[in-house]
């Protein structure tokens, strides 16, 4: 479904986007201030994603073999909170998706099952017709039988 091309899906969007950032801005308010979500979920991918970010520039630049120092613990928090605020946004925005998606194809699912109801039907008629003109025809043939075995009325004379 294109989102631009229906209004209602795209404030609906909308929406979702902005109920959803309030949402991701408690989780890493929260995580900034829990020291365990600080060491066991914001540090880690946070300095992950420093020393690939630092390795992609380095290599880009031609720097080739050099050592990236790591974040200090609060430059870590902090991007790690956003990353898990973003992420938070992401799957938020794919759980949309894929709930939309089922939706269109139980909607599809459910256009062809009409469909070939309607198409089942329309074979049990014409087979119907079939056999009730199959008996009308034969019905037809026993009458113009008898019709031709009468005898043939004599002349009257007038």
């Amino acid at each position: 479904m294109v989102v631009g091309a229906f209004p209602i899906a795209k404030l609906l969007y909308l929406g979702v986007r902005q109920m959803s950032k309030p949402v991701a801005n408690r989780i890493k308010a929260g995580a900034r201030r829990s020291e365990f979500f600080k060491n066991y979920i914001c540090l880690p991918p946070a300095q992950l994603y420093h020393w690939i970010e630092m390795r992609t520039k380095m290599r880009i630049m031609g720097f080739r073999g050099s050592t990236v120092k790591p974040l200090n613990e609060e430059a870590a928090a902090e991007l790690g909170a956003e990353l898990l605020g973003e992420a938070i946004i992401f799957l938020i925005g794919g759980g949309c998706m894929v709930l939309e998606y089922s939706r269109q194809a139980a909607n599809s699912r459910r256009k062809e099952e009409e469909l070939n109801e309607t198409m089942i039907s329309l074979q049990t008629q014409i087979g119907e017709l079939t056999l009730i003109t199959e008996t009308l025809d034969a019905q037809l043939r026993e009458v113009n039988r008898l019709v031709l075995s009468l005898p043939a009325p004599a002349p009257t004379k007038k």
